[in-house]
């Protein structure tokens, strides 16, 4: 019935970077997380496979105007940079993905079949459990914060 829905990408791994960056764009982020700064021509010589310049440095520029890489001018050329680490933006992706996911009238089927499905897995109550405390939790920093406690929400 969903046939496509979830992309192979998505189901063969759990990087969440492969659902936010083609393979090539992870592998140039890969060798930019290496170093603290880096060109064009050094990203091209280490990666593992042969690229062309211009390739990577399309690529780079992708990775810029999307926000995973500053830049500075160095001369003719462009040293690049991680804006953030490799944890950094998994989790900033994560984020991204999860607050797309969760916004609007879908939320809560949503939420319904994640509890089924973490409560039906080996562990299960286990990890119930742990996703309890972490709403407690959450719920105890947003008090601290001085926002207001959520309205609850109709499950029928």
């Amino acid at each position: 019935m969903f046939k496509g829905f979830c992309n192979r990408r998505w189901r063969e791994s759990n990087d969440p970077l492969r659902a936010a960056l083609g393979n090539l764009e992870r592998e140039v982020m890969e060798v930019v997380w290496r170093m603290d700064e880096t060109t064009v021509k050094q990203v091209q010589l280490a990666l593992d496979r042969d690229v062309a310049y211009t390739t990577v440095m399309t690529t780079l520029d992708r990775l810029f105007k999307k926000g995973f890489v500053a830049r500075t001018r160095a001369g003719r050329a462009y040293v690049y940079r991680s804006i953030l680490t490799r944890t950094q933006t998994e989790a900033a992706v994560a984020r991204g993905m999860m607050a797309r996911i969760f916004a609007g009238p879908s939320a809560m089927p949503i939420l319904s079949n994640l509890v089924d499905a973490v409560g039906s897995e080996d562990g299960g109550a286990d990890l119930l459990d742990a996703l309890e405390q972490m709403v407690r939790e959450k719920r105890r920093r947003m008090e601290e914060d001085g926002r207001p406690r959520p309205t609850k929400v109709d499950k029928s």
